[in-house]
């Protein structure tokens, strides 16, 4: 069986003791900044360093979350909280921005870099593309199944780690929105809000879109075989019995014993728990929300629960050698691993009457309750005729594990590379940026030959391939914004036959589309999707051969403009924003999609709509309710503005585009985005 990891969510001090004391192989906790959970209590840098202490003298790695987007302005804090994990010699970094990967890849290549949930790995080539930018460990999806989890496993050679237990989010994370542009409060910035869990109804449904919490536990030996590593338990923002009740549960799946499903049920659930995903059946069944029966339940497990991590776990073996000899200061050595330490006692006396044996020295030195260790090997060389006291024994045993677990929590710093931050030169932006119109349907184009450049899904440029010809280097064509295991066969050979009819380039507004591109021998051009905030991921999206990038529609205009180096950028100027991709359809009935025409809606309990567009039946996207409107403020220093339309017909499309080179107000309601504030 190869090696796995129990990988248990630490938001404080309480949970980081519930998680070790309940045998977590790993913890993953945050900083003070940078972290996808900045409202939990995390880590400054004094108790990081303590935290990480704690756990390796316990046998437990720590893997420290820097999984936000940073901006530019940020890079000096950024590079003191790096600075700060590595002193506290934490063992690897969980990260989504280019720019925190580059800096700790360059600056402590001893800290492994695991690809966050957040970059949104869920296909073989996006496991591809992020192991070879010297990702160890890819975090996937939640969406995927058991069989796309083995495909993903059986073609990349990277360590693959998946959730078993918590809470899901509906939109695949990194690819949500929601809680930015309805509140200002950024998920990719780690103050999501969780506007998902109001009342958002659809097709008679109510609540469609909140979630009941995943749970794989009972398929953890699947999961081992299928090549998961390392097992993650979401829930940073839980307290420390939840991360009590769910470690065990793993600890005794993995064991093959039975858990207690009811317990974990009972510390928190919404409704009950869903393996929709993995089995691949995403129906309404999925739904749940916290209820006050499930509230009320928590208590009554809670108390029995904390019992579990009272007392120090004793997972550490120790190695024992004791020499008592005429004479001669008796001495105990004990080892683990690398550490060592002596203790010296007094001079033995002789024995009046029972002299000291191997048997009784064992006895009394194997007694190590309320130490984390336990006695492995035990060796003794005792000369006869010698007496040594219990208590002798004892006060040697108790001077020694204390030694030897001083030993094990001193800090082990990781070097951290002096370096200036990198500098990039000011970006020449044109006077007048190119116009790119992004459109979901061939139809929605009323005059080409108006557009700089035209980006269509490739699945419509193959239902009229044609266009190719017609609109010549112009058109781009652009890849799923999800796309997973089960169709990327699929897509390759579509876009391999739209490469030999011609396509001049692709859109990738995912990770896998540049590595697609990069195998087919096409250009690429990074779209919002890759979610680019400061001029290192810029830079870093350009090493990997995108042409262009579209910046991140949740960064402000000042941002914008002061973003650096010489690779083209674009943004989105106009559309109905898409703030969610879901895989599981809200309007999905037990049966499937019934007569659905692709086009449903979600209603908020304040009456507004928001659009929802099935692409190929294979996930959602979720649109705002209002379109993006920039033309009486249009963006400074980018070199094309893209206008995406999704719902629009042609004749709003042509609108959007005369009214935007016009520089005219929105003729009705609209959203200004979050160009124009501060990103949270």
């Amino acid at each position: 069986m190869p090696r796995t990891e129990i990988l248990a969510p630490v938001g404080g001090a309480q949970q980081l003791e519930a998680a070790v004391r309940c045998g977590a192989d790993a913890v993953y906790l945050g900083g003070k900044g940078f972290n996808a959970r900045r409202n939990a209590e995390n880590f400054g840098e004094t108790s990081l360093a303590e935290a990480v202490s704690y756990c390796h003298a316990r046998g437990v790695r720590v893997h420290v979350t820097v999984n936000t987007i940073v901006l530019d302005s940020e890079m000096p804090a950024l590079e003191e909280e790096l600075r700060a994990v590595a002193e506290s010699g934490a063992d690897a970094a969980i990260v989504q921005d280019m720019a925190v990967m580059r800096m700790l890849r360059e600056r402590c290549p001893q800290i492994e870099l695991h690809a966050s949930t957040q970059a949104v790995a869920h296909n073989v080539d996006g496991a591809k593309f992020l192991r070879d930018l010297g990702f160890s460990r890819v975090v996937l999806a939640r969406e995927l199944s058991l069989r796309e989890i083995e495909q993903i496993a059986s073609r990349v050679d990277v360590e693959l780690e998946a959730f078993v237990h918590g809470a899901l989010c509906t939109s695949l994370s990194g690819a949500c929105y929601l809680s930015a542009m309805l509140g200002g409060r950024s998920g990719n910035r780690g103050l999501c809000a969780q506007p998902c869990r109001l009342d958002f109804g659809c097709g008679g449904r109510p609540y469609a879109i909140s979630l009941k919490d995943m749970s794989h536990i009972g398929h953890i030996h699947e999961l081992v075989e299928a090549g998961v590593t390392s097992f993650k338990i979401e829930g940073r923002m839980k307290r420390p019995e939840y991360v009590a009740a769910a470690v065990t549960a793993c600890r005794r799946a993995l064991a093959g014993e039975e858990y207690d499903l009811d317990t974990l049920r009972r510390v928190f659930s919404r409704g009950g728990f869903t393996d929709g995903y993995l089995v691949g059946k995403r129906g309404p069944n999925m739904s749940g929300v916290r209820s006050k029966e499930d509230a009320e339940q928590s208590a009554a497990v809670l108390g029995r629960l904390r019992e579990t991590y009272r007392a120090e776990r004793q997972s550490v073996p120790v190695d024992m050698r004791v020499r008592l000899a005429e004479g001669e200061a008796m001495s105990l050595s004990c080892a683990c691993g690398e550490d060592r330490v002596l203790v010296r006692g007094a001079v033995p006396e002789p024995a009046r009457s029972v002299p000291a044996s191997a048997e009784a020295a064992r006895r009394s030195l194997e007694k190590m309750g309320g130490t984390p260790f336990f006695l492995r090997s035990f060796e003794a060389e005792i000369a006869p005729g010698l007496a040594v006291g219990v208590s002798q024994w004892n006060q040697m045993r108790r001077e020694a594990l204390a030694r030897l677990l001083a030993a094990r929590e001193a800090p082990r710093p990781k070097p951290f590379l002096d370096a200036p931050l990198p500098a990039f030169p000011p970006h020449a932006a044109p006077e007048t940026p190119r116009l790119r119109g992004r459109f979901e349907r061939l139809d929605q184009i009323a005059a080409p030959e108006l557009w700089d450049e035209i980006t269509l899904p490739v699945e419509e440029i193959a239902r009229h391939p044609d266009c190719v010809a017609r609109l010549g280097e112009k058109l781009l064509g652009e890849t799923p914004a999800a796309l997973f295991p089960e169709d990327e066969e699929r897509i390759d050979r579509l876009v391999e036959g739209l490469r030999d009819k011609g396509l001049s380039a692709l859109v990738a507004d995912n990770v896998y589309g540049i590595e697609l591109a990069r195998r087919l021998g096409l250009p690429v051009h990074g779209g919002f999707g890759l979610n680019i905030s400061n001029s290192a991921a810029l830079d870093t999206y350009a090493r990997a051969g995108c042409r262009s990038c579209t910046v991140s529609f949740e960064i402000s205009a000042q941002a914008v403009r002061a973003l650096g180096g010489e690779i083209p950028r674009g943004a989105l100027a106009y559309g109905y924003l898409p703030l969610m991709r879901l895989r599981r359809c809200p309007n999905r009935g037990e049966r499937g999609c019934g007569s659905c025409d692709g086009r449903p809606e979600l209603g908020d309990r304040k009456g507004v709509v928001f659009p929802l567009l099935c692409h190929e039946r294979t996930y959602t996207t979720m649109l705002n309710s209002v379109p993006l409107w920039t033309a009486d403020r249009p963006l400074r220093g980018v070199d094309f503005h893209t206008l995406y339309f999704t719902i629009e017909s042609a004749a709003q499309a042509e609108g959007a585009r005369r009214a935007f080179l016009a520089g005219e107000k929105a003729p009705g309601p609209h959203t200004g985005g979050l160009y124009r504030g501060t990103l949270l």
